[in-house]
């Protein structure tokens, strides 16, 4: 276990980048009030600068890097390195967030879909390529962001009786995957654990498909700064003639930093007490 931090900023003269294994149903947001307020007391610095290099969905987990102090100035150096992720992609239906945040909208076939297709189709996502974003994401549409007007759009829908579209609100943009690998083939989605919610993570929807029996595949992916993983799942779901969703996604490396490297919350809570 690291020694806990001086109570000194100035000896941390490039200051400190943590990197932390983001909770389960937290926001990137909700991880870095609790760093903040933490080292605050800790430092005694009422305008300590804090922030992170890349934001994580609250329904993912792994690495998050946060940074304390003179490191800030590299968020942006350290968010444009490759990331890389073990993704839970769940066929045969889809939700509007592109993951479990969004209930379950419709089935979909799933007559192409097997271990040996998903591994066939691969590949042909591999290089660089266009991605749209789910609209269901912190993405900036003049000035408004993407979900704010994502969830106008479903309450229409919903009130109309008709399937939720997205439109062309996002205009596509470049990203590159540098290579996909599938780890593992399931009968049904491989889910987080569930743990008791706090003031911070409550709000978080998880919808329960427990009912569900849908193959998923558990995939590797490596891949540039700005991909969407639950857009990704998505393009797989139609590339095959059915649908798919994210059902799982931690981040493994990001920064020069992989996930063994990870310190849980409450580790780094207690370099800061």
């Amino acid at each position: 276990m690291q020694e806990p931090f001086s109570h000194n900023i100035e000896d941390y003269p490039q200051g400190i980048v943590l990197p932390i294994d983001k909770p389960y149903r937290w926001t990137s947001a909700d991880v870095i009030r609790k760093v903040k307020y933490a080292a605050i007391r800790h430092f005694g610095k009422k305008n300590l600068k804090i922030g992170h290099a890349g934001t994580l969905d609250p329904l993912a987990t792994g690495i998050l890097l946060v940074c304390i102090g003179a490191a800030t100035k590299r968020a942006e150096e350290l968010q444009r390195s490759p990331k890389q992720y073990l993704a839970g992609v769940t066929f045969g239906a889809v939700t509007a967030s592109y993951d479990l945040e969004k209930d379950i909208e419709r089935l979909c076939p799933l007559d192409g879909v097997s271990e040996e297709s998903v591994r066939a189709m691969l590949p042909s996502f591999v290089g660089v390529q266009q991605q749209v974003a789910p609209l269901f994401s912190a993405k900036s549409v003049d000035g408004v962001r993407a979900y704010e007007t994502a969830r106008k759009l479903l309450k229409q829908a919903r009130l109309q009786g008709i399937p939720f579209d997205p439109g062309d609100i996002l205009q596509s943009n470049t990203v590159e995957i540098y290579s996909l690998a599938l780890e593992r083939y399931l009968p049904r989605p491989e889910l987080p654990v569930l743990e008791a919610a706090d003031g911070r993570s409550s709000r978080i929807n998880v919808a329960d498909i427990s009912g569900y029996e849908l193959p998923t595949a558990m995939i590797r992916v490596d891949c540039s700064k700005g991909t969407y993983i639950r857009s990704l799942a998505r393009d797989m779901g139609e590339a095959l003639g059915s649908g798919a969703f994210l059902s799982s996604l931690r981040r493994t490396a990001n920064g020069g930093f992989t996930i063994s490297d990870a310190l849980s919350l409450e580790e780094v809570l207690a370099l800061l007490a």
